[in-house]
């Protein structure tokens, strides 16, 4: 199958279940709202070595906010039993330091909830209050005060979507998967955890070569430096550099639709020579994402 010229290959990516909490970043501005997002989802790209995953989402006018400010909104994907405490820690140590902005749950109707309980901090001079119709509570800080719900919602997702973009080259293959991690970020029920979207070093399950056990090692199937030397490359012909694009999401049918934007978007650069996907013949998850019938 080819698509603007550029081959999408007969595979499929695959991905498996986490568990997602949403969070409403506001605040004055949303230059504030976007700088406080950033840093609450800042060593969070791979569940291999970071606590958890998590990236922004999308912006929120200020009429969607439950304070009528600007905001930005984060997703949060780890295990259920980690989620409290990853989500207390980015917004006390990321969200309640930050100037002006405040945290909201973004998942009001999840029916499984946690509190993270960060009016302590407030030395018993913190207080209740109500925005726009949510329990919060107001801490007294240098600035002011910080306002903030403590009650969040979990609900499970999909994490490690995703897909290849290979070119000729370095220069050719990153524009490519530049131009389809633009298309995707912003989507409702989406995030990208790496760099600008873009991963350049594609991992798989533990390593084979060291006395130590290593959770992930390079995806040896995949580097164009490799082909020749070892006999299950899966690097085709003409290919000289590859990037992957990891998305998480909220289900199957945002999963899907980022795909399909994201793989139409670096098609339409003509960089592209080829577009596969990283799977692991089924035995890292359950959720299974074919290209070819993306486009069906």
């Amino acid at each position: 199958m080819k698509i603007n010229g550029t081959e999408i290959l007969d595979t499929f990516a695959e991905a498996f279940p986490v568990w997602l909490s949403r969070v409403i970043i506001t605040a004055a501005t949303q230059e504030w709202a976007y700088t406080t997002a950033s840093v609450a989802t800042g060593f969070a790209t791979s569940k291999i070595a970071c606590p958890c995953e998590a990236g922004i989402e999308r912006e929120f006018l200020s009429r969607e906010t439950p304070d009528g400010r600007p905001g930005v909104s984060i997703l949060i994907c780890a295990e259920k039993k980690n989620m409290k405490a990853n989500v207390a820690a980015r917004i006390s140590q990321c969200v309640l330091p930050a100037p002006t902005a405040r945290a909201f749950d973004g998942l009001p109707d999840a029916p499984s909830r946690f509190a993270i309980r960060m009016h302590y901090f407030g030395d018993r001079y913190e207080d209740r209050c109500t925005i726009g119709g949510r329990s919060c509570w107001k801490i007294p800080v240098m600035e002011g005060d910080y306002i903030g719900e403590e009650r969040y919602g979990t609900v499970k997702g999909i994490a490690g979507g995703n897909f290849l973009v290979m070119g000729k080259d370095q220069p050719s293959a990153l524009a490519a998967a530049t131009a389809a991690a633009a298309s995707i970020r912003g989507m409702p029920g989406i995030i990208m955890s790496f760099a600008g979207g873009i991963v350049k070093s594609g991992s798989k399950v533990a390593s084979k070569n060291y006395r130590f056990p290593m959770p992930a090692s390079t995806n040896h199937l995949f580097c164009p430096t490799l082909k020749g030397k070892i006999s299950d490359s899966l690097v085709p012909d003409g290919v000289g550099s590859i990037y992957e694009i990891v998305m998480n999401g909220t289900d199957e049918t945002a999963i899907r639709d980022a795909m399909r934007r994201g793989i139409t978007a670096a098609t339409q650069t003509g960089m592209a020579s080829h577009i596969g996907a990283s799977n692991f013949d089924g035995k890292l998850g359950q959720h299974r994402f074919f290209l070819h019938p993306l486009f069906s």
